[in-house]
C-alpha cells in the first residue's frame, strides 16, 4: 500500500498529539512512584476504565479475532468470551477489596496476605515472573501484530518492521517514562477513540465490498455449504460451536465456560483482578469508581467491541479463503478495500491500540521490577527521585527484551494459548486467598509451581498440543485437577499464616465474615462486608447484560431481527436490576 504525504501528516500529527500529552503530565509524573505508577489515587473511574479497554485493544486483537472467525467462525470467539463470568467476580466481589488493599501493585499484596520469608519470596518471584517474563511475552505478541501491520503496508521485511516498530516503542517509551500514569491514561482515552473508530469504518467499507450484509450472508452460507459437503460440522455464523466440530469439541467448549473462566490467569482476565486492571483499580478515586471502573470495562470489552472486528473477519474469510496466515486477512481487507483518502487514519489507529497497550505494559512492567523487586529487595532506602528513575530505566529495559521475543514469536493466537495453559489452576488460590483465612503464602507459590510443570510435561512428554482443540482441552483438565490438588494439599499440611497477620488483614480489607470466622470473632469490631448474595446476583446479571448486548447486536447485524430483540430485552432487564441494587447501595453511576 502506497502512503501520500497527507497520510504521513496524519499519522506525523497523531505522533505529536501524544508526544505533547507526555510532555504535559511530564512534572505530576516526577514528584513520586504514587504518582508515576498509580496517578496519586485520583483517577474518576471513567478514564480508568477506558484505559484497560484501551490497553486490551492492541494491534494484535483484531488480527487474532480474525484468525479465531477464519479457524472456527463466529463461535472461534469463546477462546476469550468466556472469560465474562470471570469480569463479573472481579467487578463485584474483588474491586472494592483492591481498593482497601491500598497496594501499589497486586504482586505487594503478597505481604499484606502472608508474612515472613515465603510471603517475600512470592512477592519477589511473581515480580520477576510476571514483569519480565509474562510480560515480555504480551508484549512479544503486541510487538508481532504491528510488525505483521507494517510488512503489509510498508513492504518492507520481518527485520526491518521490527526496527520500526523498535522506533514506535521508543517515542511509546518516552511518553510512558516522562508522564508515568497519567500520560498513559489520558493518550489511552485519546487512542481508544481513534483505534475503534477507524475499525468501525473499516468495517463499513468491508462489508460494501461484498454487496452488504445480504451479499456476505450469501457467500457465508456458500461456505456453509461447501464446508459441510467437505464433512465439517457447524455453521460459521453460529454463535455456539456445533458439538461435532473439529476445532472446538463439546469437550473443549465445556472447559471454556466450566474452567477456563476461574481456574486459569490471563492477562487482563486474571481471576479476582491483577495486572494492569489491578494497577487501574488501586488508582481510582475510591472504591465506588474502582467499581464502576472495572464495570464500565467489562461491558465495553466484551459487549461494545467486537463486532466491527468480526465483520471484518467474515469479509476476509470469504474474499481470502485458504490464507497460509488467516491472522492477515484483516490486512488484507484494509489494503484492498479501505479508501485511500482513509489510509493515513487507519495506519494511525492502529498505532494508536499498540501504542496504548505497550505504553500501559511497560510503565505496569516497570511497577514490578522496581516496586515489588528493586525497592523491596536491592535498595529499601533511595529517594523518590531515585526510584522514578530506575522506573525510567526499566521502561527502557523491557523495550528491548520484548524486540528480542518478536523475533523468535511468529503466532499471536498460539501465545494467548501458551499463556493460559501456563496459568491453569492457578485460579481458585488467586480467588479464595481473599475469602479464605486458611490460604497461606505456599498455596500461591505450589499453585504456580504445579501448574507451570504440569502443563509443560503433558506437552513435552506426552505429546499434548495447546493448538489442538481436544489436546487443549485435556491440558487444561489435567493441570487444573493436579494443580487444584497440590495447593489444596500444600494448604493443609503447611502452618496457616500467624494470627497477627491474618487480623491485620482483615481489619485492612475487610472481606465477608464466612470464611474468615475464626478471625472475624477476634475482631468484633470490624464490620466486614456481608453482601455475598446481592454480590452474586449483580454479578449473574453482569453475565446476562453482556451476552445479551453481544448477541443481540450480533443478530440484528445478521438480520435476524427476533433473536436480537430479545437478547438485548434481556440484557436491558439485568441492566435495570444491577442499576437498581447499586443505586440502592449509594454506588450508582455519577459524574464526580
Amino acid at each position: 500500500m502506497q502512503l501520500a504525504a497527507l497520510d504521513w501528516l496524519i499519522i506525523a500529527l497523531y505522533f505529536l498529539l501524544s508526544l505533547g500529552i507526555g510532555l504535559y503530565y511530564r512534572t505530576r509524573a516526577g514528584r513520586n512512584t504514587q504518582e508515576y505508577f498509580l496517578s496519586g489515587r485520583n483517577v474518576p473511574w471513567w478514564l480508568a476504565g477506558t484505559s484497560m479497554v484501551a490497553t486490551t485493544f492492541a494491534a494484535d486483537t483484531p488480527l487474532a479475532v480474525t484468525g479465531l472467525v477464519a479457524k472456527g467462525g463466529i463461535a472461534g470467539n469463546w477462546l476469550w468470551w468466556n472469560f465474562v463470568a470471570g469480569g463479573m467476580l472481579t467487578v463485584f466481589f474483588y474491586a472494592r477489596l483492591w481498593r482497601r488493599a491500598g497496594v501499589m501493585t497486586d504482586v505487594e499484596f503478597a505481604e499484606i496476605r502472608y508474612s515472613g520469608a515465603p510471603a517475600a519470596f512470592l512477592r519477589g518471584f511473581r515480580a520477576l515472573y510476571l514483569g519480565l517474563l509474562i510480560n515480555s511475552i504480551v508484549l512479544g505478541w503486541v510487538n508481532l501484530a504491528m510488525v505483521k501491520i507494517l510488512q503489509h503496508v510498508l513492504g518492507v521485511n520481518k527485520i526491518q518492521a521490527i526496527a520500526i516498530t523498535l522506533g514506535m516503542i521508543a517515542v511509546t517509551s518516552l511518553i510512558s517514562t516522562i508522564s508515568g500514569l497519567w500520560g498513559v491514561l489520558v493518550t489511552d482515552f485519546v487512542q481508544f477513540a481513534i483505534a475503534m473508530g477507524m475499525v468501525i469504518v473499516l468495517a463499513v467499507f468491508a462489508v460494501g465490498a461484498v454487496g452488504g450484509i445480504d451479499g456476505l450472508l450469501a457467500r457465508l452460507h456458500e461456505l456453509d455449504r461447501a464446508r459441510a459437503a467437505a464433512g465439517q460440522a457447524g455453521s460459521v455464523l453460529s454463535f455456539v460451536p456445533d458439538p461435532n466440530s473439529a476445532w472446538m469439541p463439546m469437550l473443549t467448549f465445556l472447559v471454556y465456560i466450566a474452567l477456563n473462566w476461574w481456574a486459569t490467569w490471563y492477562p487482563g482476565s486474571e481471576p479476582g483482578g491483577g495486572g494492569f486492571v489491578a494497577q487501574r483499580m488501586f488508582s481510582a478515586k475510591d472504591e465506588k469508581h474502582s467499581l464502576l471502573a472495572t464495570l464500565w470495562f467489562q461491558v465495553a470489552h466484551y459487549a461494545l467491541r467486537p463486532w466491527p472486528w468480526i465483520l471484518t473477519a467474515l469479509v476476509a474469510l470469504v474474499l481470502y479463503p485458504g490464507l497460509a496466515d488467516p491472522e492477515a486477512g484483516y490486512l488484507r481487507v484494509m489494503l484492498d478495500h479501505l479508501p485511500a483518502s482513509l489510509r493515513g487514519l487507519m495506519v494511525a489507529a492502529f498505532a494508536a491500540a499498540y501504542m496504548s497497550t505497550i505504553a500501559t505494559q511497560l510503565n505496569w512492567g516497570a511497577s514490578y521490577l522496581v516496586n515489588d523487586f528493586y525497592r523491596r529487595f536491592l535498595r529499601r532506602e533511595a529517594s523518590e527521585r531515585h526510584y522514578v528513575l530506575v522506573s525510567r530505566l526499566a521502561t527502557v529495559f523491557l523495550t528491548l527484551v520484548s524486540a528480542v521475543v518478536t523475533f523468535y514469536m511468529s503466532s499471536i493466537a498460539a501465545a494467548w494459548k501458551l499463556l493460559i495453559v501456563t496459568g491453569a489452576g492457578t485460579g481458585g488460590v488467586l480467588l479464595l486467598r481473599w475469602y479464605w483465612w486458611r490460604v497461606n503464602a505456599w498455596s500461591e507459590v505450589s499453585s504456580m509451581v504445579a501448574a507451570f510443570v504440569v502443563s509443560l510435561s503433558l506437552q513435552l512428554f506426552w505429546g499434548l498440543d495447546s493448538d489442538d482443540p481436544l489436546g487443549f482441552a485435556w491440558i487444561m483438565i489435567v493441570t487444573i485437577s493436579v494443580t487444584t490438588a497440590v495447593w489444596l494439599a500444600t494448604t493443609f499440611l503447611t502452618r496457616p499464616e500467624p494470627i497477627e497477620k491474618l487480623l491485620e488483614f482483615y481489619r485492612r480489607v475487610r472481606p465477608s465474615g464466612r470464611g474468615w470466622a475464626p478471625i472475624a470473632r477476634l475482631a468484633p469490631e470490624v464490620r466486614a462486608d456481608g453482601e455475598g448474595w446481592r454480590n452474586l446476583a449483580d454479578a449473574a446479571a453482569g453475565c446476562v447484560l453482556i451476552y445479551g448486548v453481544l448477541f443481540g447486536v450480533g443478530k440484528l447485524l445478521l438480520k435476524q431481527t427476533t433473536a436480537g430483540l430479545i437478547f438485548l430485552a434481556a440484557a436491558l432487564a439485568a441492566g435495570l436490576l444491577i442499576y437498581r441494587d447499586l443505586s440502592r447501595r449509594g454506588w450508582h453511576v455519577v459524574a464526580d
